[in-house]
This record gives structure tokens, sequence and C-alpha cells, in this order.
């Protein structure tokens, strides 16, 4: 029954992720979290901390990660390719469709409707792992107290590092991670 929910759960993940990667976070945390309880919103993030150090698009790293835990090695094989089959079938269809509408004034309108939602599914998926990382669950608190300043500088130096000396995310990743270490150890 296991193999089922999964497969169904990640093809359901994998048809509505326009957008792919940060757009699919939002339809992730759905299923995996609030919708079967798969896992809890902090094992939520950390799977979504290991889907970016991995190579892969985010929907199949969580497939995997998710299935492997839940039945096994099968289970991530199941996961992932509930994940990938809307995806080989959409773009099949929509290369076709494309190719051959492509200068249809209404293919273009489509498309341009479409960035704004995908920008909306990112955002949400940015400010939820941000309320996790800097306040350790899904509220927001105005009380200074409560704030995880180790993970607000942390951000801030990755993305002025980012966007100052466009360093490579990988660098950003493996820095802050040692850097973040070292602090939380010295500081528990």
């Amino acid at each position: 029954m296991i193999y089922i929910q999964l497969f169904w759960s990640f093809f359901q993940i994998g048809l509505l992720s326009f957008g792919g990667g940060y757009a699919a976070l939002p339809l992730i945390q759905e299923q995996i979290v609030e919708k079967n309880g798969w896992l809890s919103m902090t094992e939520f993030a950390d799977v979504i901390t290991i889907s970016q150090m991995t190579p892969g698009p985010i929907a199949i790293n969580a497939a995997s990660f998710v299935g492997i835990q839940l039945g096994g090695m099968f289970g991530a094989v199941v996961a992932t390719v509930g994940c990938i089959t809307p995806s080989i079938l959409i773009a099949l269809t929509l290369a076709h469709l494309y190719y051959k509408y492509r200068k249809l004034t209404f293919m273009q309108g489509i498309l341009q409707g479409l960035r704004p939602a995908v920008l909306a599914m990112i955002a949400s998926a940015g400010i939820s792992l941000a309320m996790l990382a800097f306040w350790g669950g899904n509220q927001i608190s105005f009380d200074l107290g409560s704030i995880d300043l180790i993970a607000v500088f942390l951000f801030c130096a990755g993305f002025f590092a980012l966007r100052k000396w466009k360093l490579n995310p990988i660098l950003i990743m493996v820095g802050t991670g040692v850097i973040g270490g070292c602090m939380y150890l010295f500081t528990s």
C-alpha cells in the first residue's frame, strides 16, 4: 500500500510542479508533511537541504529520500518513477505543441501568465524555510529573543557572498555549514 501512496503522491508533485525546483517545494511539503505526515517540518527542511547538496532536481531527490525512508530501495524507485512520469509525458506533449504553435500570441500569453505564479510558489517556499530557520517553526514572532541569530547571520553572509562576489553556491553551502557547525557547537 505504501508503494501506491508513494507513487501517487510523487506523481501529483511531478504533475503539478510547474516551474520545477523551488516552485515544487510547497507541493512537496503539502504531500509529505501535511497530507500524509511522512515527515515533520524539521525533517522536511533536512530533506530539502540534502536535496540541494546532491546533484539533480529537488523533487526527484526528495522522492528518493522519502521513498527510501518509507519503503527502502524499492520505495525510492517507485517514488522517483512517480515523480518523473508526468514530466516525461508533459514534456513530450508540450514540445510537440510548442513547435507546432510557437508563433501564436495565445501561446506566448500562456507562458507570460505562468511566470508570476511560478514566482509566487518560489517565494512561498522561501518564506516557509526562512520561518523554520529563523524561528524554528511556522510562526513569525516579533519577540527578538525567539530569533535564531546564528541562522540570520549565516543567511545574510551567504546571501551577501552570492550577490556580491557571485561565489559558487556549493562553496556557500559548505562554508555556511562549517561555520554554522562551529558556531552551534560553541553556543550550545
